[in-house]
């Protein structure tokens, strides 16, 4: 371990005598499996497997509870590090600690791997999906797996919860997807869920968000190695993975930010001299963007980031025709926290659950962050509200 990333100067000699727990939290990805799982579409998956982390401790009333969702590209790595010398901790580890907002020396925190899991080629990911494979024929899923939704990664997190002897959330909270999969907790499981916290998300789909997802889809299907879905591995649709991947992070970030990078970064210029000379070479910030795709596009599959944008696109809290009679049978109190500059899923989402809430007489509190990072400002600048998230687990 690098204790120069814990202490500074003085402090380096006495740290030699402290345990490295004490500077990062170490965290141990566990596999829950199941069998004949029924979808809320009503098809059977016959194996199903999830990876799983928690931190803190379960008290003996298994009454500490908090369960966080992850969000779209994300994985139950919400907090801490598999070693000491990963090069980043989970994605909430700002606010999952000891003494952080979401306190792991007072609460259980437990996150989960998603069905369908685009980070399938991720060591530390366990999930089952289009790439998993079919008992029934020896060769992947593709695109005859059932189609997944916010439900159903809900009813998987419920036997995992219930497989510990859990039956109640102190709190559930998640961002973006996760926000989707709280909500649906809270309107589908009232009795289990005492507080529910949304970070830039949404109730439901709605049609400009539906026709939005799609086109994260679309490059995946034109790119000529998909096949309809039918590929190896080793022969994967990479080049349209990238380009979705591609769009999924511009729109989740801001103009804002991509014109700072541009300027600080990459010296971007409108007439750079290569896209000038030569149709095939690219400006600095679409290389930039494109690099960062791929190397992210090496450990997921693009069958799979079909699989979460129709779960998404599929989403309605309650999974009911009426969401207003969903949002009726809610109990928790509720904490909305979107982005002001959200260009993904907007903030006009989470004010309008906000009111539908009010107007059934429910706790709810709406607080929306400011910053530059736009939809991402619920992953990596999640830690401004922190004092927020922690005043709401206390009440």
């Amino acid at each position: 371990m690098k204790l120069k990333s814990c202490v500074k100067g003085f402090f380096v000699f006495a740290m030699l005598f402290v345990t490295s727990a004490q500077c990062q939290q170490l965290v141990e990805k566990r596999v829950f499996s199941t069998k004949n799982f029924v979808t809320y579409g009503g098809k059977t998956i016959a194996d199903v497997s999830v990876g799983w982390e928690s931190y803190g401790k379960l008290n003996q009333d298994k009454s500490n509870v908090i369960l966080i969702t992850h969000y779209f590209t994300g994985t139950s790595h919400a907090a801490g590090k598999y070693q000491h010398d990963d090069v980043a901790a989970g994605y909430w580890d700002a606010i999952i600690g000891p003494g952080k907002a979401i306190d792991t020396d007072r609460f259980f925190v437990i996150s989960i791997d998603s069905l369908a899991n685009i980070n399938v080629y991720d060591p530390n990911v366990t999930t089952t999906g289009p790439a998993s494979i079919n008992p029934d024929t020896g060769k992947p899923y593709g695109l005859t797996f059932p189609v997944v939704t916010i439900r159903d990664f809900v009813n998987v997190q419920k036997l995992v919860l219930e497989s510990l002897g859990i039956t109640n959330l102190y709190a559930v909270a998640g961002p973006s997807m996760g926000s989707m999969q709280a909500i649906d907790w809270a309107v589908t499981y009232p009795n289990w869920v005492e507080r529910m916290i949304s970070v830039i998300g949404s109730s439901e789909s709605d049609a400009w968000t539906t026709a939005f997802l799609e086109h994260w889809a679309t490059p995946i299907k034109l790119d000529s190695k998909w096949n309809d879905g039918n590929y190896s591995s080793v022969n994967a649709p990479l080049d349209g993975l990238t380009a979705s991947l591609m769009l999924i992070t511009q729109n989740a970030l801001t103009p804002e930010f991509f014109n700072q990078i541009g300027k600080e970064q990459l010296d971007y210029n409108a007439l750079e001299t290569g896209p000038l000379n030569d149709i095939n070479t690219h400006h600095s910030i679409v290389e930039w963007l494109r690099s960062r795709a791929a190397s992210r596009a090496k450990t997921m599959d693009a069958n799979s980031l079909l699989y979460l944008v129709r779960a998404c696109q599929l989403f309605l809290a309650g999974h009911q025709n009426d969401i207003n009679s969903a949002i009726a049978k809610v109990t928790a109190k509720s904490l909305f926290l979107p982005a002001s500059k959200d260009l993904l899923l907007m903030p006009y989402h989470a004010r309008a659950t906000h009111q539908k809430f009010i107007a059934h007489k429910k706790v709810s509190t709406i607080i929306e962050y400011e910053g530059p990072l736009g939809h991402l400002e619920g992953v990596s600048g999640v830690s401004q509200h922190a004092k927020h998230i922690e005043a709401f687990l206390q009440e």
